[in-house]
């Protein structure tokens, strides 16, 4: 019987110690997540790298690799393959269309052209 208890925990402790690799990786769209996202997905990004990639996609556009993530200062190659299967990159969400400037949404309707004839005057 003290083998069978031994055998049974021997099984459940290396099954446990397995179940991490067997769980779903969370990814993360290094074009669309914020700071606390990224920090919280990315193995070795805290706050302040998290911050340095939204900053860096805020200067120089959506990135269009995983591989572009370099170029952000504190993400080296390391850190990149530590979590390239967590990254995605997908596209940049689409800006809000502008305004138009106040001089033209202002202007006087008699200076649009007429698509229609003026009725004719009565004497």
């Amino acid at each position: 019987m003290n083998r069978f208890k031994l055998a049974l925990m021997a099984w459940c402790l290396a099954f446990g110690l397995a179940l991490p690799a067997f769980a779903a990786v969370e990814k993360v769209n290094i074009n669309t997540a914020d700071a606390a996202t990224l920090d919280r997905v990315l193995q070795g990004v805290g706050p302040a790298k998290a911050a340095a990639i939204v900053e860096h996609r805020r200067q120089h556009g959506p990135f269009r690799s995983v591989e572009q993530l370099v170029n952000v200062r504190g993400i080296g190659p390391a850190t990149l393959e530590i979590n390239r299967d967590r990254i995605t990159v997908g596209p940049a969400p689409a800006a809000a269309p502008a305004s138009r400037p106040a001089a033209q949404a202002t202007a006087p309707a008699a200076a649009a052209p007429r698509s229609v004839a003026p009725a004719p005057r009565v004497h």
